[in-house]
Protein backbone atom coordinates (compact mmCIF):
# COMPACT_ATOMS: atom_id res chain seq x y z
CA UNK A 1 0.00 0.00 0.00
CA UNK A 2 1.13 3.53 -0.71
CA UNK A 3 -0.55 5.82 0.91
CA UNK A 4 -0.03 9.83 1.04
CA UNK A 5 -1.32 12.54 3.04
CA UNK A 6 -3.51 14.64 0.58
CA UNK A 7 -5.60 16.58 2.85
CA UNK A 8 -5.60 17.72 6.19
CA UNK A 9 -8.22 20.39 7.55
CA UNK A 10 -8.08 23.07 9.73
CA UNK A 11 -10.89 25.29 11.40
CA UNK A 12 -11.12 29.28 10.47
CA UNK A 13 -13.32 31.57 11.83
CA UNK A 14 -11.82 34.57 9.66
CA UNK A 15 -11.41 33.22 6.33
CA UNK A 16 -9.48 36.46 4.96
CA UNK A 17 -7.39 36.58 8.30
CA UNK A 18 -6.68 32.97 7.26
CA UNK A 19 -5.67 33.18 3.66
CA UNK A 20 -3.53 36.31 4.71
CA UNK A 21 -1.32 33.93 6.92
CA UNK A 22 -0.82 31.29 4.65
CA UNK A 23 -0.69 32.40 1.50
CA UNK A 24 1.15 35.76 2.53
CA UNK A 25 3.34 34.75 5.43
CA UNK A 26 3.66 31.26 5.12
CA UNK A 27 3.62 31.48 1.01
CA UNK A 28 1.82 28.86 0.49
CA UNK A 29 -0.61 28.50 -2.84
CA UNK A 30 -4.27 29.03 -2.83
CA UNK A 31 -5.34 25.91 -4.75
CA UNK A 32 -9.24 26.30 -4.26
CA UNK A 33 -11.80 28.84 -2.95
CA UNK A 34 -15.67 27.89 -2.39
CA UNK A 35 -17.99 29.57 -1.05
CA UNK A 36 -21.37 28.70 0.09
CA UNK A 37 -23.68 30.94 1.48
CA UNK A 38 -22.09 32.87 4.35
CA UNK A 39 -19.58 30.01 4.64
CA UNK A 40 -15.84 29.73 2.77
CA UNK A 41 -13.33 26.65 2.26
CA UNK A 42 -10.31 27.83 0.94
CA UNK A 43 -7.60 25.06 0.11
CA UNK A 44 -3.76 25.99 0.46
CA UNK A 45 -0.70 24.32 0.34
CA UNK A 46 2.91 24.46 0.02
CA UNK A 47 4.51 25.11 -3.69
CA UNK A 48 6.67 22.32 -3.58
CA UNK A 49 3.99 19.91 -2.56
CA UNK A 50 0.94 20.05 -4.87
CA UNK A 51 -0.38 16.84 -3.53
CA UNK A 52 -0.60 18.12 -0.07
CA UNK A 53 -3.02 20.44 0.89
CA UNK A 54 -4.62 22.24 3.84
CA UNK A 55 -8.67 22.86 3.56
CA UNK A 56 -9.07 25.67 5.83
CA UNK A 57 -13.06 25.39 6.66
CA UNK A 58 -15.82 26.66 8.64
CA UNK A 59 -15.44 25.41 12.38
CA UNK A 60 -19.20 24.72 12.99
CA UNK A 61 -20.33 23.56 9.53
CA UNK A 62 -21.17 19.91 9.56
CA UNK A 63 -25.06 19.72 9.86
CA UNK A 64 -24.74 16.79 13.07
CA UNK A 65 -23.16 19.35 14.97
CA UNK A 66 -25.37 20.38 18.45
CA UNK A 67 -25.45 23.69 19.40
CA UNK A 68 -23.18 22.75 22.35
CA UNK A 69 -20.67 21.25 20.82
CA UNK A 70 -20.80 24.61 18.21
CA UNK A 71 -19.83 26.12 21.99
CA UNK A 72 -17.05 24.34 22.83
CA UNK A 73 -15.06 23.78 19.41
CA UNK A 74 -15.45 27.77 19.49
CA UNK A 75 -13.76 27.77 22.99
CA UNK A 76 -11.02 25.40 22.11
CA UNK A 77 -10.15 27.63 19.28
CA UNK A 78 -10.00 30.59 21.15
CA UNK A 79 -7.97 28.57 23.42
CA UNK A 80 -5.64 27.53 20.54
CA UNK A 81 -6.06 23.87 21.89
CA UNK A 82 -8.49 22.89 18.91
CA UNK A 83 -6.15 21.44 15.96
CA UNK A 84 -2.83 21.76 15.24
CA UNK A 85 -0.35 21.76 11.86
CA UNK A 86 3.35 20.33 11.71
CA UNK A 87 5.22 21.60 9.09
CA UNK A 88 8.94 21.65 7.91
CA UNK A 89 11.84 23.84 6.69
CA UNK A 90 15.34 23.46 6.02
CA UNK A 91 16.17 26.43 7.90
CA UNK A 92 13.28 27.21 11.24
CA UNK A 93 15.22 30.16 12.18
CA UNK A 94 14.78 31.71 8.77
CA UNK A 95 11.07 30.77 8.52
CA UNK A 96 10.60 32.08 12.37
CA UNK A 97 12.08 35.37 11.64
CA UNK A 98 9.46 35.27 8.30
CA UNK A 99 6.43 34.39 10.28
CA UNK A 100 7.30 36.82 13.33
CA UNK A 101 7.67 39.45 10.69
CA UNK A 102 4.34 38.91 9.52
CA UNK A 103 2.74 39.44 12.98
CA UNK A 104 1.77 35.69 13.59
CA UNK A 105 1.55 35.11 17.52
CA UNK A 106 4.81 33.58 18.87
CA UNK A 107 3.91 30.76 20.74
CA UNK A 108 7.74 29.18 20.41
CA UNK A 109 10.86 30.51 19.69
CA UNK A 110 13.25 28.18 17.56
CA UNK A 111 14.73 25.91 20.12
CA UNK A 112 16.41 22.16 20.62
CA UNK A 113 13.85 19.76 21.77
CA UNK A 114 15.03 17.22 24.27
CA UNK A 115 13.69 14.63 21.66
CA UNK A 116 15.95 15.96 18.63
CA UNK A 117 14.00 17.85 17.32
CA UNK A 118 14.72 22.05 16.38
CA UNK A 119 11.29 23.90 15.96
CA UNK A 120 9.57 27.41 17.07
CA UNK A 121 5.42 27.67 17.01
CA UNK A 122 2.72 30.18 16.04
CA UNK A 123 -0.54 30.43 16.63
CA UNK A 124 -2.87 31.53 13.48
CA UNK A 125 -5.31 33.55 13.16
CA UNK A 126 -7.91 31.32 13.77
CA UNK A 127 -5.91 29.94 17.08
CA UNK A 128 -4.73 26.61 15.47
CA UNK A 129 -1.07 25.39 16.56
CA UNK A 130 1.09 25.83 13.84
CA UNK A 131 4.45 24.09 14.93
CA UNK A 132 7.60 24.08 12.53
CA UNK A 133 10.52 21.70 12.38
CA UNK A 134 14.22 22.07 11.16
CA UNK A 135 14.46 18.90 8.35
CA UNK A 136 17.42 17.20 8.47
Amino acid sequence: MDLLIHYTFLPTDDPEASLAFYRDVLGFDVRNDVGYGDMRWITVGPPAQPQTSIVLHPPAADPGITDDERRTIAELMAKGSYASVVLATTDVDAAFERVQAGGAEVVQEPMDQPYGTRDCAFRDPAGNMVRINQLG
